[in-house]
């Protein structure tokens, strides 16, 4: 792994580069976009990719794109149940991060979580995602999470959450992570559970529960990438104005602001679901083939930590 912090999603596509080919198994695989992305993958040998689906339907489509070396170099599976045989896969331990495609994530995960493919680790299940920040003087990576899964987590789960998260920022370079529990603000009051959450997982930190990382909040989006921000409100922590991790009160602040990176500020992103025995890719349908690449070299980079 890197010894010094990653900046860029170039930089991860690089290493994966380094560390690949990994097996990619993409879960009903009869779609455009996970068929490029897989193909671009193979071709920058960060992936070998296995395609479950219709048969007939994948190879139809993999030749119309222009991925005839898919059809003629991968192994494709033809399946009526795409997800639980990608899930046996992964259990039988012939692939090592799953892609989905052409079907929804609840889906993906009733597979990977039945107690049948002893895919599980006891470990909580968590997106994490990262895009290039560039509010300060220099561009570096920010991890958001979680905005995928885990609706209304409990401060138990936030725990996990955070511990999730800075296993993958360790695959990044990024060794003492500096994590920010957000809110709307940085007061703390108990009519704002997650205020009330932030300061125990504050509390939690200083008492060592997260190593080496720092843990502070609550903070709100300002306080937590602007140092003028948090200089302004008098904030001098050492998260306030330049962390490296967002810790999202729900499912929906983290969805919200991993979207408004990328459509509001345009920036590419890369995510991948930890927690499980192996990463698993969860791209909404509508993300480029750029971003389903970059969450494929983020989940080389997990698998291989």
């Amino acid at each position: 792994m890197a010894s010094n912090p990653m900046t860029s999603l170039a930089e991860i596509r690089e290493q994966a580069k380094k560390l690949g080919p990994k097996r990619v198994c993409v879960v009903k695989a009869e779609d455009e976009i996970a068929i490029g992305a897989a193909g671009d993958a193979m071709r920058l040998g960060i992936a070998t990719p296995t395609l479950v689906g219709n048969y007939e339907k994948i190879v139809e489509m993999a030749r119309e794109l222009g991925y005839s070396d898919l059809v003629n170099e991968t192994e494709i599976i033809d399946s009526a149940e795409p997800a639980e045989t990608s899930a046996k896969l992964a259990a039988d331990g012939q692939v090592d991060i799953l892609l989905k495609g052409h079907l929804r994530t609840d889906q993906v995960f009733k597979a990977v979580l039945n107690k049948e493919y002893g895919l599980r680790t006891g470990r909580l299940l968590s997106d994490v995602l990262l895009y290039e920040d560039t509010l300060s003087d220099r561009q570096r990576l920010v991890a958001i999470t979680d905005g995928g899964l885990n609706v209304t987590p409990t401060l138990e789960q936030k725990k996990d959450i955070i511990k999730n998260a800075m296993e993958m920022l360790d695959c990044v370079g990024i060794r003492q992570p500096r994590i920010a529990v957000m809110s709307a603000s940085e007061a703390v009051s108990e009519g704002v559970p997650s205020t009330v959450d932030a300061q125990a997982l504050t509390l939690m930190g200083q008492e060592g529960e997260f190593g080496d990382a720092i843990v502070f909040g609550p903070l709100a989006l300002d306080n937590a990438l602007l140092m003028s921000a948090a200089k302004a409100k008098g904030i001098t922590h050492p998260v306030a104005g330049q962390a490296d991790c967002l810790i999202a009160p729900s499912v929906e602040a983290g969805n919200f602001l991993g979207k408004s990176v990328k459509y509001f500020g345009g920036k590419a992103c890369a995510h991948v679901v930890v927690g499980a025995r192996i990463p698993v890719l969860i791209p909404s349908r509508v993300e480029s083939a750029e971003d389903k690449l970059n969450a494929i070299a983020l989940g080389v980079l997990y698998a291989s930590r």
